[in-house]
């Protein structure tokens, strides 16, 4: 098994800029860290979860969803067995559930974290 957990959420302006960090841990994941993808998706209140970006376990990527290009930036750091998520000139539109998620190796995304909250107001 996989155990995710995300932080770094939290109310900021628009304009402003908030850094992510998902770790993963478990004994799947300690020893076979590197057929998982990381990945990060959001959900907002009422709308479809949308993938954000991801990161292969053989350090490929990172890719993005088209909506996030640009503005959104993700990097790993296998030492430390943590993704993180670098959210940049944020919009009240996104606002959100930040939540990060595990995929091994021809799978699907089945695990995920609890998620961490990113508000912008205006």
């Amino acid at each position: 098994q996989v155990q995710l957990v995300e932080s770094g959420g939290g109310l900021v302006q628009a304009g402003g800029s908030l850094r992510l960090a998902c770790t993963a841990s478990g004994r799947s994941f300690s020893l076979y860290a590197s057929i998982y993808n990381l990945g990060w998706f959001r959900q907002a209140p009422g709308k479809e979860r949308e993938f954000v970006a991801a990161i292969r376990g053989n350090g490929g990527g990172p890719e993005y969803g088209d909506s996030f290009k640009g503005r959104f930036t993700m990097s790993r750091d296998n030492a430390r067995n943590t993704a993180y998520l670098y959210l940049n000139n944020l919009k009240p539109e996104d606002t959100a559930v930040y939540l990060c998620a595990a995929q091994a190796r021809g799978a699907t995304w089945s695990n995920w974290g609890q998620g961490t909250q990113v508000t912008v107001s205006d």
